[in-house]
């Protein structure tokens, strides 16, 4: 595929990474820039990216900006700057989770720069990052949006436009709401299948195969069933993270937030009693509901 259009890519980590190898395999120029593991930027380089020596670097070189970070704070943060190297023209689209009250009023402030802003965040893991296969839940204009949609077919196997600048951080919150609600399901179930003389193994030869099976049940199990602790990459950190920002979307809407409040609190009982690290993932749930039911 050859384009016009010269792709800055500013967070390749575990999501990142995969997306932005599939963007520059694809034939697209791409620009990427260190934020805290040199590893992956020099990985992209040997494909055939460009490093540049800052974001406002990046921003000059580059006619789309996909950014994917951790929170809206670092997003915000690496927006400012970029500034200084922005054109008119020139598309932001955001593929973290983040605060759809911060995303619209980041757009906002884009919009006299001639800055179109985008969201587009992901479902899957980063296995499927790597083999692009992942979805993307699309907020944008249709100009910005038609723009943009040959990059993320690069690296992405599904892509749905949801509507306008918000509409994808808000779906991404409700997406996660469920399988974070899954998360913490999981995690209490197990714990109370042990405390009533149920085994792990004894659970997961009822569910696996049934109608309550799916994929994050998998590889959730992975860890409960396996002891695998990578088998779902995604931290508790991020996951409390994603439902404190749902909780405020919640509250922005006057919305009564009954389970998801409880789906935070499982979540919020191990952020506290010490699942806070880089590798303290979702699965590890399991652990801390177990040790607080005296398991």
């Amino acid at each position: 595929m050859s384009t016009t259009e010269k792709v800055g890519f500013v967070g390749v980590g575990m999501m990142g990474h995969g997306m932005a190898k599939n963007i520059v395999e694809k034939g697209f120029a791409l620009t990427t820039v260190v934020h805290r593991n040199r590893a992956p930027v020099e990985d992209l380089v040997a494909r055939g990216a460009t490093e540049a020596n800052s974001l406002a670097d990046l921003a000059s070189s580059s006619s789309i900006i996909f950014i994917c970070l951790t929170n809206s704070d670092l997003i915000e943060a690496a927006v400012a700057a970029l500034k200084p190297g922005l054109k008119a023209g020139t598309i932001i689209v955001d593929c973290s989770t983040a605060n759809p009250e911060s995303t619209e009023r980041l757009a906002a402030e884009l919009a006299p720069l001639g800055v179109g802003y985008a969201d587009a965040p992901l479902g899957g893991t980063p296995a499927n990052a790597e083999a692009g296969t992942l979805q993307a839940m699309v907020g944008a204009s249709p100009e910005d949006f038609s723009r943009i949609e040959p990059v993320l077919s690069a690296c992405t196997a599904k892509i749905v436009h949801l509507g306008k600048t918000g509409d994808g951080h808000r779906m991404k919150l409700l997406n996660n709401f469920l399988s974070l609600g899954y998360g913490a399901l999981y995690a209490e179930a197990l714990a109370l299948s042990r405390k009533v003389g149920i085994s792990v193994e004894t659970f997961d030869s009822v569910i696996r195969g049934s109608r309550m099976d799916c994929g994050f049940y998998q590889t959730f199990m992975g860890y409960a069933l396996e002891g695998n602790r990578e088998a779902h990459k995604f931290t508790l950190a991020n996951a409390y993270k994603d439902l404190k920002y749902l909780e405020a979307m919640s509250n922005d809407a006057r919305f009564v937030t009954a389970l998801s409040s409880a789906v935070k609190n499982s979540f919020a009982l191990a952020m506290n009693t010490g699942g806070d690290g880089p590798q303290d993932y979702v699965p590890h749930l399991t652990d801390y509901i177990a040790r607080a039911n005296g398991l």
